[in-house]
């Protein structure tokens, strides 16, 4: 639309609206004028007036030229026109290098399409042969890499097989730990079972009798030895536990800072907890020279000065005494128990939180006597008041029995069993079921004699699979992965029967009916067994719920 002023009188306009129509067509030249003078050319307007549209019948209509279409025949010429000169009288063009062309054969449209078809087969036959070549190849790549990878794999399990026969033997030669005279006394036992058996199917009467009694004085005196290397271990591992108390009273306060570097600061009280590790560790230093010596008990006598009290004027008063029967050449093997009576006293010192601050937070005892009345137990045998961590409860206890102390000695002079095996299988579920961080809770729970019940009664010792009883080898993970470990979601098997099985989707659809049947019946039992145990009840029924919306 555009609007445009008509005079309508001498001294008047009318505005008016004009719209205009854009036509989608090109509109036809209909002839128009050129200004002579000025060479504008004027073209005549075309009409702007829309056809008028022919009333819709209903039906579909079809013009003439579509049902019935006009075919021409018409010769062409190409463009360009050439001529060729020929020799005449009066010009002579030479021959001399003129060719002579003959036809060729000649051949249809059928003919090409199959020259082009069977130089397809061509290319394909060659390109196929290329492909598989470069397949086999990789197959063979892959089945090197494989069996190379298998005989790696064997070989590290052979290595580390020997690596743990090598450290159990080291263990068994050299006991330092519980779990070392454990399985001491284990093999101990498995050895007299074994004779005692030997002994009753090969003799009788009087020298079945005289070979018991020398098997049992064979017995103690192993059990003598054992007691031996038991006594000299505490003496070490007690030496190493008074290390390493002191050696974290000493260390310096650490955190990390939040571009994930460690910072640490040294506070007057770690300051003064690594001044006590230096001097203890030079008392405690043998065959040093004798002005060596008094100059280590010297500072000794300086820093214990600090602090006036009973126990420092005793350690100042060993001192001197040490320092007077040095001067007097008294023999160094006679000093012994006045060296070993300071480092007594002295250590006595260290572990006081009013000399030591930083020992404050680490000791057993708490300094406030209200805090003893605070998780602590009697054991009944041997009439000791222990904390709560100091005693071995199952899930399904109800009272508090033994102390973990008693139970050990009990097991040493009895049954003589290693615990070891299970305490293993139960570390590593829980190390898995960590892994998952899906907040299961039922793993730490369960305690070490359910463990033992799972394993021992329930799934007999031995893998599900394989039947596999070496329980060093076993593993403990769940049936069904989507859900958080139970007694009733776990499944016994080997390391590499575990790895496989936790790459299953759904368990019921890969194995076979009657296995399925077997795992389903001892998850039932475990149920049972379980269900005795009050803190399991919420587990229990959340599991139940979970099985009926399944």
């Amino acid at each position: 639309y555009f609007g445009t002023s008509i005079l309508t009188g001498s001294d008047s306009f009318q505005e008016v609206l004009v719209k205009i129509e854009r036509p989608t067509y090109k509109k036809p030249f209909l002839g128009g004028f050129r200004n002579v003078s000025t060479g504008i050319e004027f073209h005549n307007a075309g009409s702007q007036t829309i056809p008028k549209k022919r009333p819709e019948k209903g039906i579909p209509l079809l013009c003439k030229a579509i049902q019935a279409g006009v075919e021409k025949n018409k010769q062409q010429q190409t463009r360009n026109t050439t001529s060729t000169q020929m020799t005449k009288i009066g010009l002579y063009v030479s021959n001399m290098t003129d060719k002579l062309i003959t036809p060729g054969k000649y051949f249809t449209a059928d003919e090409y399409h199959k020259r082009r078809l069977e130089a397809v087969i061509v290319i394909q036959k060659y390109f196929r042969r290329w492909y598989s070549v470069n397949l086999v190849q990789n197959l063979k790549e892959q089945r090197r890499a494989k069996l190379a990878r298998e005989a790696q794999e064997e070989l590290q399990k052979k290595r580390e097989k020997e690596e743990k026969l090598r450290r159990e033997y080291e263990k068994k030669l050299n006991p330092k730990t519980k779990e070392d005279f454990e399985l001491l006394y284990h093999d101990l036992e498995l050895w007299v079972q074994e004779e005692t058996g030997r002994i009753n199917r090969t003799l009788s009467g009087a020298e079945r009798k005289a070979a018991l009694c020398a098997l049992l004085e064979e017995e103690t005196q192993l059990i003598a030895c054992i007691g031996m290397h038991k006594q000299d271990a505490n003496v070490e591992n007690q030496q190493k536990s008074i290390m390493h108390l002191l050696v974290k009273c000493a260390q310096p306060r650490r955190w990390k800072a939040f571009d994930g570097k460690i910072t640490e600061m040294d506070t007057q009280s770690t300051l003064r907890g690594k001044e006590l590790l230096e001097i203890y560790r030079s008392i405690n230093t043998k065959d040093i020279p004798k002005d060596e010596r008094i100059s280590v008990l010297l500072t000794l006598k300086c820093t214990v000065k600090e602090h006036e009290c009973k126990l420092t004027q005793e350690i100042g008063a060993l001192i001197d005494r040490e320092i007077d029967l040095m001067s007097r050449e008294v023999k160094e093997c006679n000093l012994e128990g006045l060296r070993k009576r300071i480092c007594t006293l002295f250590l006595q010192y260290t572990k006081s939180p009013e000399f030591n601050p930083e020992v404050a937070g680490l000791i057993k005892v708490p300094q406030d006597p209200l805090k003893l009345y605070k998780n602590i137990y009697f054991c009944h045998s041997c009439e000791n008041y222990l904390l709560s961590t100091e005693f071995l409860i199952p899930a399904n206890s109800r009272t508090i029995g033994r102390c973990r102390s008693c139970y050990q000695l009990d097991n040493e002079a009895r049954k003589r069993e290693a615990y070891l095996k299970y305490r293993l299988i139960l570390e590593n579920l829980r190390k898995s079921e960590v892994d998952y961080q899906d907040d299961s809770k039922i793993v730490f729970l369960v305690q070490l004699p359910d463990m033992q019940y799972l394993i021992e009664k329930i799934w007999n010792c031995q893998s599900a699979l394989s039947a596999c009883s070496n329980l060093y080898d076993l593993v403990m993970v769940r049936w069904d992965k989507q859900r958080e470990w139970s007694p009733w979601n776990t499944i016994l098997l080997t390391e590499e029967e575990a790895d496989a099985h936790l790459k299953l989707c759904d368990p019921l659809k890969t194995y076979e009916g009657p296995f399925i049947y077997r795992i389903e019946q001892k998850h039932i039992r475990a149920k049972n067994y379980f269900a005795q145990i009050p803190a399991m009840s919420p587990f229990l029924h959340r599991s139940n719920n979970q099985a009926n919306a399944n």
